[in-house]
């Protein structure tokens, strides 16, 4: 038989087989709620936690000791800075809030509260602090104390008079103000965005985008953020950043009125935009030109868009052979703002419309002009006109044939036959030496420039014959052949 100690550990060993195979872990999960550890437990628990970097679990930790020790401020204290290194600084001033009321007489927790408070901008209510912490006392004056108050009133005065301003819309001085006070805070959202805003009117719109950035990377679902910072982008033309944006917001909030107007006027934009491209693309450039300015005319204070566009507009008037209109769209944007691009561009349409000396005067302003990453182009385009100008005071070629200096060959061509038809010999014996004047310089100039080789001489100044502008390719004979379809023209 077995004996009685035999039994009873046979009957344990049953029991805990039974509890492992019906009934899991629950033997043990009995066993580990009997022994519930202590406050003291879990705060070592949390101090481990704390010094390798698991925020989280420290905070439970410390939570659970609060649970069994709610009139313990120590718990608090020790929550608050597990907050605080969470940079969760709203729930860390509650936790400081609680150790304060628990423990009123610990100058410790009353001060590093004020420290917080001045950090989420609640300057005034950290001076109230200091001065709880400052008064009543007959210790030796604590200057480290007396600064931190300093401080803190300096905060505290110098948002007075930022808020005042922008209230105001004294938008400079609101920037002035802020900036100095947010430099004793580390998360203060509404005073951030007042800031940005401020900016905004100011036309600082890269001072703007920087501080929404600041506000959405501790507040990712601030909505007004991400609608100024949406404009912000529009108003510096970077559309397709500033939709993102504007739909980030919509996507936290599918009705906020201000980001689905902006996101509405964007797009709006952007159609009438692409429009004019795909128009100018198409060779359509009247078309192109009207789509330009509907899309202009939603918002000329939109510079940022409006200049650009004004200069595809030029390039669609000088390509209508329109000198005298592009000429006046660029000269308005020279008049609003000089840049090297919009020089350049009124330069094109000067010499387009065979102004010489007015090209070459703004192609050396060009050149001059201080910051110009173009100022090679700027040179190659004043030697250009410095060309021309001196071939129209000879024999202009391409005025002769009535073509741009940046016509096709089939434009060229086209050219020749029509003026060679009109003014051949034959047709003009009213005044046949006018004619025969006319028809050899149509045929010179057809000559050089459907010819490669000596339109690139003639565009470049240089001699084409040795006798320049003395009749063709025979070196100043004075007979000359020119082909038309199957026929010759002859005469000398």
């Amino acid at each position: 038989m077995l004996n009685p100690g035999t039994v009873r550990r046979l009957a344990t060993a049953s029991m805990l087989y039974l509890a492992v195979t019906h009934g899991g872990c629950s033997l043990f999960v009995a066993a580990d709620a009997e022994q519930k550890l202590s406050p003291g437990k879990l705060r070592s628990l949390g101090e481990e936690a704390m010094s390798e970097r698991r925020f989280a679990d420290a905070a439970s930790h410390y939570s659970k000791a609060i649970e069994y020790e709610p009139d313990n401020a120590a718990n608090y204290f020790k929550l608050f800075r597990v907050h605080s290194r969470m940079r969760n600084f709203v729930s860390a001033l509650k936790d400081i809030t609680k150790a304060c009321e628990v423990d009123p007489a610990e100058k410790e927790y009353r001060l590093q509260k004020a420290k917080l408070l001045v950090s989420l901008g609640l300057c005034d209510e950290a001076v109230m602090e200091y001065n709880i912490l400052s008064d009543g006392t007959n210790e030796d004056k604590d200057e480290k104390l007396d600064q931190a108050k300093a401080q803190a009133q300096s905060c505290a005065d110098q948002l007075a008079e930022a808020t005042e301003a922008y209230a105001k819309k004294e938008w400079s001085t609101a920037i002035q103000y802020f900036t100095r006070a947010l430099s004793y805070m580390e998360q203060a959202p509404d005073y951030l965005f007042m800031k940005a805003k401020a900016e905004y009117e100011e036309e600082d719109y890269y001072g703007t985008i920087s501080d929404t950035a600041k506000i959405l990377k501790t507040h990712n679902k601030h909505i007004e953020a991400y609608q100024l910072r949406g404009e912000a982008y529009f108003r510096l033309g970077e559309h397709d950043v500033a939709v993102t944006h504007f739909r980030q917001g919509i996507q936290l909030d599918p009705e906020h009125k201000g980001c689905k107007a902006g996101h509405k006027a964007v797009k709006a934009l952007q159609k009438k935009e692409k429009r004019g491209h795909t128009a100018f693309a198409a060779g359509e450039y009247k078309e192109a030109i009207n789509h330009w300015w509907e899309a202009m005319n939603l918002d000329m204070t939109h510079l940022a868009f409006v200049r650009p566009t004004l200069l595809h507009v030029v390039k669609a008037h000088i390509e209508l052979q329109e000198y005298d209109e592009a000429i006046v769209e660029a000269t308005k944007h020279v008049e609003n703002e000089e840049s090297a691009e919009g020089i350049l561009a009124l330069g094109d349409a000067q010499l387009a419309g065979d102004k010489f000396q007015e090209a070459v005067n703004t192609y050396r302003k060009a050149v001059e002009f201080e910051p110009n990453d173009r100022e090679r182009e700027s040179q190659e385009k004043l030697k250009k006109a410095e060309t021309a100008l001196k071939q129209s005071k000879e024999k202009n070629y391409y005025k002769i044939l009535g073509v741009s200096r940046n016509a096709d060959q089939k434009a060229i061509k086209k050219a020749y036959r029509d003026l060679a038809l009109k003014w051949h010999p034959d047709k003009n014996t009213d005044d046949q030496e006018k004619a025969e004047k006319m028809f050899q310089d149509i045929g010179e100039a057809n000559e050089v420039l459907s010819d490669k080789e000596l339109r690139g001489k003639y565009d470049r100044g240089e001699d084409v014959y040795e006798n320049q502008g003395g009749g063709g390719g025979q070196g100043g004979g004075n007979h000359h052949f020119f082909r038309q379809g199957g026929h010759t023209f002859h005469f000398g």
